[in-house]
């Protein structure tokens, strides 16, 4: 058996990371891309390794030399690199290509063992190595038969979204026997290109090879564990230098706040949002109006208000939408910065991050658990002229409840303080969104109030990003509005309030089964012998980590199992204690938490 590997592009794409190197000898993690293949092709029985190189060819053979690790490695040049296709690469290596059985790939690939083991161990003469094909792939697909035979490869002209379930990425990674290149390739590959040039892709071959004889090709199905990237540009870069990652994992995912759905395989317990929310229906009705929402233009801020005023059913002067509560929060902050504000540790870091330092005022709670009182509050307003109080609290799930919230308020407002409350999981609390203090009268009553919801985190829709500040205060409310853009919503958030109405009872029910979900889940977390979950009436517990670093603990699950936790190590407030924050997620999602959290005990 020999490998054939095609390196001759010169990966314009890559840019900066290309402009003295070919695109095989760009380094992810300190190691070129052709010496991390290489390292593992050669723990295979190979008679030799064929390297077809083109642009900067001299230095890939200067850098891999005549052998690696003890097996040859020979040198094929396509001098027509730049004005060539990968089809001519291959066609250059006829000579070599069709005297043994051949393991072909590209150079562009990163990959774990398993990967080659996986086409290598094959029963199959002829295999395609392939996997689900993911949103965030690009390049050739195929369908395959129950019996695994390829079907037909699918062309980007061919491609259709509403059947990319049933699609299959090919990895470009392929074994191919001595008869099958000799009889079939070879001939073929001959006659594309005498007909349709050698600015082609070398699947292309296969493609025509297989809509004449099915039984051919087998396709090779990667599991959902199998690790690899193709690299094509910058992005594709970072992508793989995160997944690759041992030592860095976790802080390359901390650095990102978000973006995961380009990782379909990690289970995130870190971020907070709702699981149950928005269904199937509501999701269909978004999804058939994409075409108009994406071209036209969304409202102004006005037509933000009046929607967000009809969702709370509150006076649209009350209220003003952002563009997620991070927008709201940035705006209200800068106003209030001539004051002295309060902030309760441990706490959500964002409004405490957007004051001048002179101006932050911090009360550390003293208990194990975390808890505080409406009594603490407000002995803690004394030294303060506003206080955010975010409620249920993040990290730490304490929770006051409405009645308490009512006299925290009459304090406030005999001693001319601010109020800023945060609500954005109070509709996760067991009475759930009528603990709310989003009301005409309660804002009337107390124009020092001024409250924050995130409707991203509540609603289930943080990628349209969506929040509110509710507040009776006209000049307060009118300084955070001048700060804010009039087209700050795009046309999906505004549908989103726009549809909203229609699935309230929906929204009502998911409520209700995130509370029951996380009353079960805590159940379990407090089985876990290393670990002390405290009560929460959010959707996410905070937990200490006995007789562990919860740092290392952290790391080890999501570099071992793909699942990402909250570590606190650092946080302000968090100093000198070992906790993590686990979110509560669907209940088939958190089974698989707590069976690998019992791996780790003892």
């Amino acid at each position: 058996m020999q490998a054939l590997i095609l390196a001759a592009g010169m990966g314009r794409r890559l840019a900066e990371y290309t402009e003295d190197k070919t695109k095989c000898m760009v380094k992810v993690l300190d190691k070129t891309l052709i010496e991390r293949n290489l390292d593992i092709l050669v723990q295979y029985p190979l008679t030799r390794i064929i390297l077809v190189v083109g642009y900067k060819g001299k230095d890939v053979e200067n850098l891999i030399g005549p052998e690696y690790k003890g097996v040859p490695v020979e040198y094929v040049y396509n001098h027509d690199y730049a004005t060539t296709n990968n089809i001519y690469s291959l066609y250059m290596a006829k000579d070599s290509f069709w005297e043994d059985e051949t393991i072909l790939l590209e150079s562009d690939l990163i990959f774990e063992k398993k990967v080659l083991d996986c086409i290598i161990n094959s029963p199959d003469e002829n295999a395609v190595l392939v996997d689900q094909h993911r949103p965030w792939m690009d390049g050739t697909v195929v369908e395959i038969g129950k019996d695994r035979e390829i079907l037909r490869f699918v062309g980007k002209s061919d491609f259709k979204y509403k059947e990319s379930e049933k699609y299959y990425k090919t990895v470009n990674i392929y074994k191919l026997s001595k008869e099958f290149i000799h009889k079939s390739y070879i001939p073929f590959l001959k006659a594309y290109i005498s007909s349709e040039g050698v600015n082609e892709y070398y699947e292309q071959v296969l493609s025509v090879i297989n809509f004449f004889n099915k039984r051919n090709l087998k396709a090779c199905i990667l599991d959902d564990e199998s690790l690899w990237y193709e690299i094509d540009d910058k992005q594709d870069l970072s992508n793989a230098e995160l997944l690759f990652s041992d030592d860095n994992k976790l802080k390359l995912y901390q650095q990102r706040f978000g973006g995961y759905w380009r990782f379909p395989n990690l289970l995130d317990f870190c971020y907070l949002v709702n699981p149950y929310f928005p269904g199937k229906t509501m999701i269909k009705e978004m999804k058939h109006s994409f075409d108009p929402l994406l071209r036209d233009y969304p409202s102004g801020l006005a037509t933000q208000n009046l929607l967000c005023s009809r969702m709370f059913n509150v006076n649209e002067e009350y209220i003003l939408t952002g563009n997620g509560a991070a927008e709201l929060i940035n705006a209200l902050m800068t106003v209030l910065s001539d004051r002295r504000v309060g902030f309760i540790l441990p706490t959500f870091n964002e409004y405490a991050e957007r004051v001048i330092e002179k101006n932050r005022v911090f009360f550390s709670v003293e208990k194990d658990d975390f808890s505080y009182s409406k009594e603490d509050v407000i002995r803690w307003s004394d030294k303060a002229d506003a206080l955010v109080l975010i409620n249920p609290d993040n990290p730490s799930g304490n929770f006051i409840s409405k009645q308490d919230l009512f006299v925290i308020l009459e304090s406030f407002k005999k001693r001319d303080k601010i109020l800023v409350l945060d609500e954005s999981f109070v509709d996760f609390s067991t009475e759930g969104p009528e603990n709310t203090l989003i009301s005409n009268k309660i804002l009337r009553d107390y124009p020092n109030l001024l409250i924050m919801k995130s409707i991203s985190k509540s609603y289930g829709v943080p990628g349209i990003r969506l929040g509110v500040l509710a507040s009776s205060n006209k000049d307060i409310m009118t300084q955070v509005r001048s700060k804010i853009s009039i087209w700050n919503i795009n046309s999906f958030g505004e549908f989103f309030l726009q549809i909203y109405g229609k699935y309230e009872k929906s929204y009502l029910l998911a409520c209700q089964k995130i509370a029951a979900e996380r009353d079960r889940f805590f159940k379990k977390l407090e089985n876990i012998n290393y670990l002390q979950p405290y009560y929460s009436q959010a959707n996410y517990f905070l937990c200490r980590v006995k007789d562990k670093d919860s740092t290392k603990l952290v790391a080890s699950i999501l570099k071992e199992h793909n699942i990402l936790l909250k570590d606190l190590h650092g946080k302000s407030g968090f100093e000198e204690k070992n906790c993590i924050r686990i979110a509560v997620r669907s209940k088939k999602d958190n089974k698989r938490l707590i069976e690998i959290l019992k791996r780790y005990e003892g």
